[in-house]
């Protein structure tokens, strides 16, 4: 049996001793002595679907312990245990910790069972929901790229550039979750479905555009926002794309998501066009307040070190998921299947399939292929 695991937290210690010895057999427990150990301890042992603390501590009480809890592993379900009750503790645990139950000191062993039983309920019910969003929406989000990917491959190789660049930005700006940003740079090109292949060869090649071209690309991210708008619990997603070209100083009070994805998509842009990357680092350095500097100084990190692909011309055949293509993948009579950077799916590999069936395609192409598959 997978047995959740639980830390008290007191500074006591014949307390916390009391609480392993008792509870050890039905759960996997953990102590900490005194806020500071606790929170120590979350950092490095967690996630614990339940923590349990006394209210009245040195340095650090319970109430600010277990906001702090909170912020840190919002899905652990929060317990309060003190001698000391009163209404206003009680009132302040609630509303300042999130606390999920509140228990007089001592409590009888078989209420705070009960409790604990209840509190893994709890937290298993919202991990098993989490994880289903998680899921349904990431089925959800593949689809539709999938079907970007075969109306308009180089949108649709953009936005696989951009995620990759976008999730390294994110991990190391440590976010606390990157669901929203690796959604959006996902989607970010799915308005581009409205526009011919023409107008992105024309923004990538850096050539301009008539008026209405122009009027018709600056349209796609609300197009793509108002798609998404009927997905629920898309919101956020939603948001993110609609500002995604936003500059900071006009909108200085966006999300970090889509700081991140302005710049990778304007870095894409630049580099697509030919600009060297550190080039095209410093091409959006000089631009100051349009961006987050923060961000631009992670992706000059990200984008200057080692990639952890090395290329390789391959036969058609040798075409595996996760390889990258390295140049933008034609037909014989000039129909665009996969665009450069393009991370290669089952969906592409079919699509790759069925041409060479035909025999319509080259017999090789280059790829960028990750170091563990050398």
């Amino acid at each position: 049996m997978n047995r959740r695991k639980i830390l008290f937290v007191d500074d006591e210690q014949n307390i916390l001793d009391s609480y392993r010895a008792s509870l050890r057999k039905r759960y996997k427990v953990e102590t900490a002595l005194g806020p500071g150990e606790g929170l120590k301890a979350i950092k490095e042992s967690g996630p614990f679907a339940v923590v349990v603390s006394d209210l009245k501590m040195p340095k650090m009480d319970g109430i600010t312990f277990l906001k702090k809890v909170s912020e840190t592993s919002p899905d652990t379900v929060r317990v309060m245990l003190t001698g000391h009750a009163d209404l206003q503790s009680a009132i302040s645990a609630v509303n300042e910790g999130a606390v999920f139950r509140f228990l007089t000191k001592p409590s009888p062993m078989d209420e705070m069972v009960r409790t604990l039983d209840v509190a893994i309920k709890q937290y298993s019910l919202v991990v098993a929901e989490r994880e289903l969003l998680r899921g349904t929406l990431r089925g959800s989000i593949k689809i539709l790229t999938d079907i970007l990917s075969l109306v308009n491959p180089e949108a649709f190789g953009r936005s696989e550039r951009v995620k990759r660049l976008a999730g390294y930005v994110g991990q190391n700006l440590n976010l606390r979750s990157t669901l929203d940003l690796d959604l959006a740079a996902m989607l970010c090109q799915l308005g581009c479905i409205t526009l011919t292949d023409t107008v992105l060869e024309k923004l990538f090649n850096g050539e301009d555009l008539s008026a209405e071209e122009a009027q018709i690309y600056a349209m796609h991210p609300s197009i793509t926002a108002g798609m998404l708008a009927h997905i629920p619990r898309m919101e956020k997603v939603s948001e993110i794309i609609l500002h995604q070209n936003d500059a900071l100083r006009d909108y200085p009070s966006q999300r970090v998501e889509a700081r991140i994805l302005k710049a990778c998509l304007d870095y894409d842009e630049l580099t697509q066009q030919g600009m060297g990357k550190q080039d095209a680092i410093d091409a959006l350095r000089t631009q100051g307040t349009v961006y987050d500097q923060k961000v631009i100084d992670i992706l000059e990190r990200g984008t200057a070190g080692d990639s952890g692909y090395v290329r390789r011309e391959l036969d058609l055949s040798e075409l595996r998921q996760g390889m990258i293509l390295d140049e933008p993948l034609f037909s014989l009579d000039k129909v665009h299947l996969v665009a450069e950077g393009t991370e290669l799916t089952e969906t592409a590999l079919l699509r790759i399939s069925n041409f060479m069936k035909a025999k319509r395609l080259p017999a090789r192409v280059r790829v960028l292929l990750p170091l563990l598959n050398r």
